[in-house]
């Protein structure tokens, strides 16, 4: 039994350049929500960077495929939704502590003092649990109030119960059709927005997120069902240039176009070169560490950026001094999300992983 438990555990090699650009969408994601702290869109140098979560959902989709869609028939749904339970939600977990802590003893805010002690303990549940509450108005009523980007984690999970039920026993005929209905779905949810795809984190947007992670799931799931790899002679530092152009388009009155081609054509683009890419071995380490650390960072990261947005509400800092911060800060993040992974994250990963085994 323990040798049948072990086989199924086996996990596939991992893309590497494909993990590299994973973290370099962590870090523009990083990034964004500093300069979205204080800059309006139109002066926002990286004002696209929210697009990262749905290059990050494309990703998902296709290594979800890569790695599951030849075993699920011996895995089962439910070693399925335990292997996935063991990767993301030790992070759902330390997120969710980490923003109450932050929360609690922000030295710049005493937002604390508007609630209840009863209506806090259901607010940390909720995101223990990513559970959507949308219970903190002085935090723009985001589903997660203690830890914002839990929002795509919640959709991830959804995306991925789908995966285990149906979408794995899907034809790519009917993939394909699917992806094309949700890609429809997409540009509806855009063009309900007022021509913009920042939606899903709160609770007046709940239902574009799940039309962004359904097309960029099946467009995942599309590519590698579809064998779309595409061999050329980009390696990380290109491929890393060319998902960055994406996050960096300006803010225009174009969004309602710009956004939804990048969504729909771009990312599934990059995935499939990426995934044919050729990794200099020179960039070997970079994309290793880059790929350990960014989910770490994209569920830790916000905790920060709360205490950030306090800070600057109180002391409107100059250009030279933001600067400073952003950048300071955003390596301190980096080094908190590597401390996280490698003290918390794969112990506790570890640890379920061999309890499992004996089941």
């Amino acid at each position: 039994m323990q040798n049948n438990s072990s086989a199924i555990l086996k996990t596939k090699q991992h893309f590497q350049i494909l993990d590299g650009l994973r973290g370099i969408a962590a870090l523009a994601i990083v990034l964004f929500h500093f300069m979205e702290i204080v800059y309006e869109p139109s002066k926002n140098f990286i004002a696209h960077g929210f697009l990262a979560v749905d290059f990050f959902f494309c990703l998902s989709g296709f290594v979800i495929a890569y790695a599951y869609h030849d075993r699920m028939g011996k895995m089962g749904t439910i070693e399925f939704f335990k292997s996935r339970l063991i990767r993301l939600h030790p992070l759902v977990i330390f997120g969710s502590v980490l923003g109450l802590l932050t929360f609690l003893f922000d030295p710049f805010s005493n937002h604390t003092e508007t609630y209840e002690t009863s209506k806090l303990i259901l607010i940390f549940l909720a995101s223990l649990f990513l559970i959507p509450f949308a219970g903190m108005p002085d935090r723009y009523f985001n589903l997660f109030g203690l830890n914002a980007p839990a929002w795509s984690l919640f959709w991830e999970y959804v995306a991925n119960i789908f995966y285990a039920l149906f979408l794995h026993k899907l034809s790519r005929r009917s993939l394909l059709l699917l992806t094309v209905i949700a890609g429809a779905g997409l540009c509806f949810a855009s063009h309900r927005a007022g021509g913009s795809l920042l939606g899903g984190w709160n609770d007046t947007t709940f239902w574009d997120g799940g039309a962004r992670v359904s097309y960029s799931f099946l467009a995942g799931m599309l590519i590698y069902r579809s064998n779309w790899i595409i061999k050329s002679k980009l390696g990380f530092a290109g491929l890393s240039v060319l998902l960055l152009l994406a996050f960096l388009i300006p803010f225009s009155d174009w969004n309602w176009l710009t956004e939804p081609l990048i969504v729909l054509f771009y990312f599934p683009l990059l995935i499939a070169i990426g995934a044919g890419a050729t990794l200099n071995q020179s960039f070997e380490k970079s994309c290793l560490f880059l790929g350990k650390i960014s989910y770490p960072l994209y569920m830790t990261h916000y905790a920060v950026m709360w205490m950030f947005a306090s800070y600057y509400t109180i002391y409107k800092p100059g250009t030279s001094q933001l600067t400073f911060i952003i950048i300071s800060g955003t390596l301190l993040l980096v080094g908190l999300a590597y401390l996280t992974m490698k003290f918390y994250d794969i112990p506790v990963r570890k640890y379920l992983t061999e309890r499992r085994k004996k089941f």
